[in-house]
């Protein structure tokens, strides 16, 4: 999916990750987690791509937007939780 951005400036923030086989729970977590970034205030869109390796630009309109969903106690969690499993 390509998102629809406004005309620049924005900021782009780039996550990788190596899918596990054996962890099914990756697909959900990252649908919950858009559904929660689409919350935030600064939220401008998101594009992904997956294979063996899976690379997500989500899109913003401020540097603190940014710092605000980092910060989001949720989305900490599960990032923690990807890092030792994805």
């Amino acid at each position: 999916m390509i998102a629809k951005t406004p005309k620049p400036p924005y900021y782009a923030v780039i996550f990788t990750s190596i899918i596990n086989e054996e962890d099914k729970n990756y697909n959900s977590m990252s649908k919950k987690m858009l559904e929660l970034a689409q919350k935030e205030q600064g939220f401008l869109g998101i594009e992904s791509a997956r294979s063996e390796m899976g690379i997500t630009v989500s899109y913003w309109d401020n540097i603190d937007a940014i710092k605000k969903w980092k910060n989001n106690t949720e989305h900490s969690i599960v990032r923690k939780e990807g890092k030792s499993k994805w």
